[in-house]
């Protein structure tokens, strides 16, 4: 799976919106590791939640033109407009919404699922002081901080984003799932073994002051 073309994009674009780094990169390998699994899925509907830059969708979109339509949905708009940007650079199909996670989209309609959340462990007082403001241009690193700040155990979104899971994913859906040692991913496997997923580790890497972990998440129902 080829890493997108980012060339288009600005350092002023990257001051608006995430730039992909060692994260990014770690759940490009994890797709390429299963693309044989994705291949057989055939997924109908593949979305990205919080696409920034766009590399991750754009990526998978390319591998998998041929049967699935592919979404990204971010908050930000200048997030939405740089993920259309790369896409057309790289010559893939998709479209990009504006909207919180996966609210736009039809109640169990999702294939594939692919989170970067904000991670990072914060305190919850540092996330409260900050307000998102897509219009005003003064708020750039305010907004910017919304990309990786993740609140207590650095699971503000994310804890969001698995209560909603079962009205997200179709019968057949996956999700992958990128968290930080930090944020207790033991714990959030035993909790969605709760909801009736199955979540296991299925890629991990260790950089300078990072562990980071891909869960794939699938219905116990479902075949893995």
């Amino acid at each position: 799976m080829e890493t997108p073309y980012t060339d288009h994009l600005s350092l002023e674009d990257f001051e608006h919106v995430y730039e992909p780094a060692e994260d990014s990169f770690l759940l490009l390998d994890a797709l390429e590791k299963d693309l044989e699994y994705l291949e057989q899925l055939q997924p109908h509907l593949c979305v990205e939640l919080g696409s920034g830059s766009g590399v991750i969708i754009t990526a998978l979109a390319k591998k998998l033109a041929g049967f699935s339509l592919c979404l990204a949905t971010d908050i930000n708009p200048k997030a939405c407009n740089a993920t259309r940007r790369t896409a057309t650079r790289n010559g893939a199909r998709l479209d990009s919404i504006r909207c919180s996670l996966a609210d736009a989209l039809r109640p169990q309609s999702v294939d594939v699922l692919l989170f970067n959340p904000p991670y990072v462990v914060t305190s919850d007082a540092e996330l409260q002081t900050q307000h998102f403001d897509s219009h005003s241009e003064s708020s750039t690193d305010r907004n910017l901080v919304f990309s990786w700040a993740g609140g207590q155990d650095g699971r503000r979104v994310t804890d969001i984003l698995l209560k909603q899971l079962d009205d997200i994913l179709s019968p057949r859906g996956v999700l992958y799932l990128l968290l930080l040692r930090e944020n207790k991913p033991e714990e959030i496997i035993k909790y969605l073994e709760g909801l009736e997923f199955r979540a296991v580790k299925f890629m991990e890497r260790r950089i300078p002051g990072e562990h980071l972990y891909i869960l794939k998440v699938t219905r116990s129902s479902a075949a893995s």
